[in-house]
């Protein structure tokens, strides 16, 4: 019966157009051609070549569809539930699309897509006609996942007019907030100007500030639909073959064939001139995380897992990237240096927050390891080492010139502070993304002797020990590493190498991110299967996981990351940020461990040092502040049923800019001023970091000469 299905349904689409009323979209710079090529190399590529060797069957299918009609429709917006169950014929036939090269779905989803964004299109003028009560108490659930497919085209259009109307409150807000910055109104939060008292009269929707707003939602609206509709025939196939490649891990996709600059975005997600990788997820540009040295980083308030909004040049309208490719919102973002961008986002507790940015290049120097020297509360000297990420100048080594590189500062670090006295060390690597392998490997050379670090298992399960040779010790006394959730990658082989040899202590959140996987790039073209195929356009290329890490002991840092030693609570608590969320992740196993030599000099007795470390942060008032703030902000994030209504969306607003203002007030956060001034010194800084007074504290009670047992 299935089979009948989706064979009636492709006689639809070959022939009828497969939405009643609409005639074929005529493809342009469309090659069906290049296409089956595509899709005959995927289906013999991905499951050859990846980590897993998943074989491109049934269950693939299912994973690949649940994927492609997460993009096609990422927020329920526009398909109804009967076009969803008219595409449910395809789920465990894509296999069979790749391997015959007759490839169905993409073009049965964008017909039907592009009916219903037509027809929302239409009735867009008359929705926004009709207008809004401000005042009249009504919900939307914001979390497209608690929410089913409209089930006509009449439930389809109430849920537009609540977005429209939430968007038009929304809009007038905001420029209530910021005509009161511009004029330095000063009136009571609940009272105000003109609009403030058209509004407790009953008139706002005659006020100049509401027909703004409605004009804003409007004309924003009207341009975010006429983009999804000029989307091409080829697009739609392109992201059919990346839900293909992320269906077998998430950091495997296809990349269509784009221009050098186009080719570096989809590589790293780089926003240029402000400085963020970031990622399409869920019809969202999603950040993943700020690089160092960067504008984003330097003006403080843009973080990982935010999601931007919208893009506005200083005094311009600012434009909705909401369901934009990545492509087109970096185009909006990207700048001259010196220019203003402003970044509206929304946090992940759900509140929102506007973030000027004026762009600029990367700062080489702020990238670069930094190092200071602390006294600990008895008195001893402790050094302070930050490693921002892993990097290695591997042009000057093709050139044969000494390039710089992470090992040699971090080396260079340890010895200076060994001068001026340091006996013990906090290494912290917080927020480091990861970067060259090598480094990782020889940075946790410099605390042991020589020996294995990491263990690299490829995809045809030949695995390969990555040595430290030096039997040198750069710095000998006892150590403590500093990670969190954004600790990933390099940074996780640097901490389990020095967690499983007892060499240091690891404190943290729960866990580090989790990616302990290594990818490839295969250029499609370079792999064609006979010459003349030759003739064909650029095929694009497959980003693909190809091997996985290992500790020492066996267990991999995927899925899991390090678990620290002493889990303190942090501010990122409440967020669901790693490897574990992302959509078919490989999972954490185990392969053998391998011979090595435990450390057995300077350390920490740990069940010692764990009671103390609980003891200590069961007594910090700023602890206590932090996990009362990650609670509240859990809390916010769960509430997605958000109010459409003028008093309840000021009242979330006020709560929103309450918990900033007590996360400022209990230095948590830095304030806009400080973000402004460039930031507090690093001396301040790690006066002011918790996470740095407990590793001196535990230095002063829990230090042992036998290494950390």
């Amino acid at each position: 019966m299935k089979t009948m299905r989706y064979v009636s349904l492709i006689l639809a689409v070959l022939f009828l157009g497969g939405v009643p009323g609409r005639a074929n979209i005529r493809p342009v710079g469309f090659d069906a051609d290049r296409n089956r090529i595509i899709a005959y190399m995927l289906s013999h590529q991905l499951p050859a070549q990846h980590y897993s060797h998943i074989p491109l069957d049934d269950r693939l299918s299912r994973r690949a569809y649940t994927l492609y009609l997460r993009q096609l429709d990422p927020r329920k917006r526009f398909l109804l539930a009967r076009d969803v169950e008219q595409l449910n014929a395809f789920r465990e036939h894509i296999d069979n699309e790749l391997s015959r090269g007759r490839m169905v779905l993409p073009d049965a989803g964008r017909q039907i897509l592009d009916e219903r964004v037509r027809q929302v299109a239409d009735r867009l003028d008359f929705l926004m006609n009709q207008g809004f009560e401000p005042d009249r108490e009504e919900y939307l659930e914001s979390d497209p996942k608690k929410i089913g497919w409209a089930p006509d085209r009449k439930g389809l259009e109430a849920r537009w007019r609540l977005i429209l109307k939430s968007q038009v409150l929304d809009e007038y807000l905001s420029l209530t907030e910021k005509a009161r910055k511009q004029t330095g109104a000063t009136e009571k939060k609940t009272g105000g100007g003109q609009d403030e008292s058209a509004d407790r009269n009953g008139t706002i929707v005659d006020s100049p500030r509401w027909r703004k707003a409605m004009e804003t939602v409007r004309k924003r609206n009207h341009q975010y639909l006429k983009r999804l509709r000029e989307e091409t025939r080829q697009d739609y196939y392109n992201r059919y073959f990346d839900a293909v490649a992320r269906a077998f891990d998430p950091h495997t996709n296809y990349m269509p064939p784009t221009s050098k600059e186009d080719f570096d975005i989809h590589m790293s997600g780089s926003l240029e001139g402000i400085g963020a990788l970031l990622r399409e997820d869920d019809g969202h540009i999603k950040v993943v995380r700020i690089i160092p040295g960067s504008a984003a980083e330097r003006q403080g308030q843009l973080q990982a897992e935010d999601i931007i909004l919208s893009v506005a040049e200083k005094g311009k309208d600012p434009v909705s990237i909401t369901d934009m490719r990545i492509r087109e919102a970096v185009s909006y973002i990207r700048g001259p240096k010196g220019t203003e961008v402003i970044l509206t986002v929304r946090k992940p507790d759900g509140s929102r927050q506007v973030i000027p940015i004026v762009r600029d290049v990367v700062q080489i120097e702020e990238t670069y390891v930094k190092s200071a020297l602390l006294t600990s509360p008895d008195g001893r000297r402790i050094g302070y080492v930050k490693i921002p990420s892993f990097y290695r100048d591997f042009n000057a080594a093709r050139d044969r010139k000494q390039g710089r590189n992470v090992t040699d500062d971090t080396r260079h670090a340890l010895r200076q502070l060994e001068k001026k006295g340091a006996t013990a060390l906090i290494l912290d690597v917080r927020n480091n993304g990861g970067g060259a392998l090598s480094d990782a490997v020889d940075i946790s050379g410099l605390f042991l002797a020589d020996g294995p670090m990491v263990q690299v298992k490829n995809s045809q399960g030949m695995t390969r020990i990555l040595d430290d040779d030096d039997p040198s010790v750069v710095f000998g006394g006892p150590l403590i590493i500093l990670v969190n959730q954004f600790s990933a990658s390099a940074s996780e082989i640097l901490a389990a190498a020095l967690q499983d040899y007892h060499r240091a202590l690891v404190i943290g959140g729960e866990h580090t991110h989790g990616k302990g996987t290594v990818q490839a790039l295969v250029d499609l073209n370079r792999n064609l299967p006979l010459l003349h195929l030759k003739k064909y356009d650029d095929l694009g290329a497959l980003k693909i996981t190809i091997q996985k890490f290992y500790r020492v002991t066996g267990g991999s840092t995927q899925y899991r990351g390090v678990e620290p030693d002493i889990v303190a609570p942090s501010m990122l608590d409440y967020m669901e940020t790693g490897e574990k969320y992302l959509d078919y992740s490989l999972p954490w196993d185990t392969t053998a461990s391998v011979p090595y030599l435990p450390w057995t000099g300077a350390g920490f007795a740990l069940d010692r040092v764990r009671k103390l470390a609980h003891d200590w942060i069961g007594r910090s008032q700023t602890f206590t502040k932090i996990r009362q703030e990650a609670e509240k902000a859990r809390q916010r994030k769960r509430q997605t049923r958000v109010p459409v209504f003028l008093r309840g969306m000021k009242q979330e607003r006020l709560e929103a800019e309450k918990a900033r203002q007590e996360a400022i007030a209990a230095g948590l956060v830095e304030s806009d001023e400080d973000k402004k001034e460039g930031g507090r010194p690093l001396s301040e800084q790690l006066a002011r970091d918790p996470y740095v007074g407990l590793a001196l504290f535990l230095m002063d009670r829990a230090t042992d000469t036998g290494g950390v047992q």
